[in-house]
């Protein structure tokens, strides 16, 4: 393509079209990618714009996420004199990639003939910007927006070598460390750059969204303060202080912010309809959950998130308008894949409600397809890992390991951990109701210190983790659970225990006990059809990769049982396993067992918690505020003709739990 750029730089465009017509028919990939985008920049310049079209309509079809495709799209459509929907264009290639300077430039120019004065501002300010950058940082920057990870990380540090203080730079390498999830040297570069320079907001921004992810809350609203002072009128700075606002249960400050920026209608207000729309679903809200997921749709016709939401109250059901909304946005050529991803899954809830199964199931299938092909996960990997805890964690291990004191004067945390959709939520609402316990929520802070443990690379051939415990003394240890129950604090009151609902806990549960050897530990447990059916039709905000295909779930379902067993052989009678199915059945006799294995006295609050009124942040949060119910046993037979794929791939962990 270095030949094709410069016939383009230098003007020669139909020289360069035709060669690009000579290689699409048997282009394939990024070969056929680019030749479709260049293709359509020539035909552009040569004043062939509805051929431009046609050719952009191709590219977004299969490439949906190209940043530079949906500029040019929006190039073509100016040049069309199709203003409005040039300017959607414009704002979708941003959302993609927000190193783009003719994106940037070109909306603060419509926005200004539009009267939006204070957009075209902030618009201006980013494109100016840009334009002051190295182009090497800009590049690195484009490559990094387009998913090209290591080619962005390897030109950013040679140009780090030779200019080793270079704010940018810096902050561009700790965004591709952040995406990498190498978070500890993401937030070391961001505080570095920030020492550097003060008064760079942007870098604020990243290192909070960094502290936001590592769990460190309280830190993250310090820095989101600073933030709001130094440009109190900037839209996303505030919308970034109302959400973590609203993830440390600030709730009202947080709501008085949204509203803010909905009157406002400055920056993402569909987004912030969305954000609010979670808030309002957290208390208890639904009834205001759903007018703001409908005014985010109608502001924005494809944003599938919108119509997710609506689906995940579980309770909603889609009009037919809404159900044609739907269908149009998810067979858009621009819709971008996240929202298809959406769309699909928000279709298959909407089939199944009304009881079209068959067409339900095909809705569920293309959304796992979709988010199964852009996923990095590796079946092989969990059960690498599960393999070097079970060896490491031995019994003579287990006897002579060093463990952490700190239990003795802190609160005493009891984890739930098991398979998502395997009715924790349910589990933590019942603990909830309790005068000794403060519910919080699936917490991130183990995994982040696993994470940590094992280095830098994610898929090691051979994890450092756990065998890296070895090389900690008895004071790093004491220091590790120090800062896990400081990290938790901002969730929790005064209570003697505290939950901690993260589900993939249980692969970690070596650590926990070497960190807080009282802890207490439920296991809970669902029929495995039901378990995994339910997770592969769950779009999970983050995280749960192995749902999108059977025989993930069905390998990570057998993993999840190996592991356990090892738990259970090596601390035996210290894990509860509480099966959802008895729970269900027989609510008073299981929750009393349960707070016997607690050491509680049970309370009668804790057999109606649905009553509970705290707030809920998981996909069962309005099932939980429904009384304890049956309902959820079996739902999978009304799909059962499709999974049998599911049922062979499980095998004997079926055979086994009929037993």
């Amino acid at each position: 393509m270095d030949k094709i750029k410069k016939l383009l730089a230098d003007g020669q465009f139909g020289v360069a079209l035709a060669q690009l017509d000579e290689q699409l028919p048997n282009a394939e990939g990024d070969e056929r990618k680019e030749a479709l985008y260049y293709s359509a920049v020539a035909l552009r310049y040569l004043g062939r714009l509805n051929e431009a079209h046609q050719r952009l309509d191709k590219l977004l079809d299969s490439w949906s996420e190209f940043g530079r495709g949906h500029q040019e799209l929006a190039h073509t459509m100016r040049a069309l004199g199709h203003q409005e929907a040039a300017l959607n264009a414009y704002y979708q290639a941003l959302k993609l990639n927000p190193a783009l300077y003719a994106s940037w430039d070109a909306t603060a120019r419509i926005e200004a003939q539009l009267g939006n004065q204070r957009q075209a501002e902030l618009n201006a300010e980013q494109a100016q910007f840009l334009q002051k950058q190295p182009k090497q940082v800009v590049g690195a920057l484009n490559l990094f927006h387009e998913g090209k990870l290591y080619k962005a990380e390897r030109i950013c540090r040679a140009y780090l070598q030779r200019n080793p203080h270079h704010i940018e730079a810096m902050r561009t390498l700790a965004l591709i460390g952040a995406q990498l999830d190498v978070l500890n040297d993401a937030e070391f570069l961001l505080e570095s750059v920030l020492v550097l320079s003060p008064e760079y907001n942007r870098a604020r921004y990243d290192y909070i969204k960094v502290l936001q992810r590592r769990q460190k809350f309280t830190k993250a609203l310090e820095q989101a303060t600073l933030l709001r002072h130094n440009e109190p009128n900037n839209p996303l700075y505030k919308a970034l202080y109302a959400n973590l606002c609203s993830a440390i249960d600030n709730h009202d400050e947080a709501l008085t912010l949204y509203d803010e920026l909905l009157r406002d209608k400055v920056g993402d207000v569909a987004g912030v309809y969305v954000a609010k729309g979670h808030l309002l679903k957290t208390l208890g809200d639904t009834q205001g959950a759903v007018k703001c997921y409908q005014q985010a749709y109608q502001l924005q016709p494809m944003f599938g998130d919108a119509f997710w939401s609506l689906a995940n109250l579980k309770t909603y059901r889609f009009d037919d308008s809404e159900y044609q909304r739907m269908q149009t946005a998810v067979n858009a050529s621009e819709a971008r894949v996240e929202d298809k991803v959406h769309l699909n899954f928000a279709l298959g809830k909407a089939l199944e409600q009304q009881g079209a199964y068959d067409q339900s199931f095909k809705y569920y299938q293309r959304g796992n397809q979709l988010k199964r092909e852009t996923s990095h996960y590796k079946p092989e990997v969990l059960s690498q890992r599960i393999e070097a805890q079970i060896e490491y964690f031995d019994a003579n291990k287990i006897a002579h390991l060093a463990q952490s004191s700190i239990n003795h004067s802190q609160p005493t945390p009891i984890f739930i951990v098991g398979l998502p959709r395997s009715g924790s939520t349910l589990i933590e609402q019942i603990l909830a109701a309790h005068s000794q316990i403060d519910a919080t929520l699936e917490l991130a802070n183990i995994p982040a210190i696993a994470h940590e443990l094992n280095g830098r690379q994610v898929n090691r051939e051979k994890p450092l983790y756990p065998n890296a415990l070895d090389a900690l003394s008895e004071q790093q240890i004491e220091q590790l659970a120090q800062r896990y129950v400081n990290e938790t604090q901002v969730y929790r009151g005064n209570a003697p225990f505290f939950t901690d609902k993260m589900p993939n806990n249980f692969r970690h549960i070596g650590l926990i006990k070497q960190l807080f050897p009282n802890a207490k530990i439920i296991d809970a447990r669902r029929n495995p059809m039901d378990c995994c059916w339910s997770a592969y039709k769950q779009l999970f905000a983050e995280g749960q990769e192995f749902s999108y295909s059977f025989d993930m779930l069905a390998d990570y379902y057998r993993d999840y049982l190996k592991m356990m067993a090892h738990w259970n052989q090596v601390f035996p009678g210290q894990i509860y396993t509480l099966i959802h199915e008895r729970l269900v059945n027989a609510p008073e006799a299981q929750i009393t067992e349960l707070f016997n294995y607690l050491g509680l006295d049970v309370e009668r609050a804790c057999f109606s918690p649905h009553q509970n009124n705290r707030s809920v942040k998981t996909a069962s949060s309005e099932q939980v505020r429904q009384p304890i119910s049956t309902k959820g046993i079996g739902q999978w037979r009304s799909f059962e003709k499709y999974l049998s794929p599911l049922q062979d791939a499980l095998g004997d962990v079926l055979t086994e739990w009929e037993r």
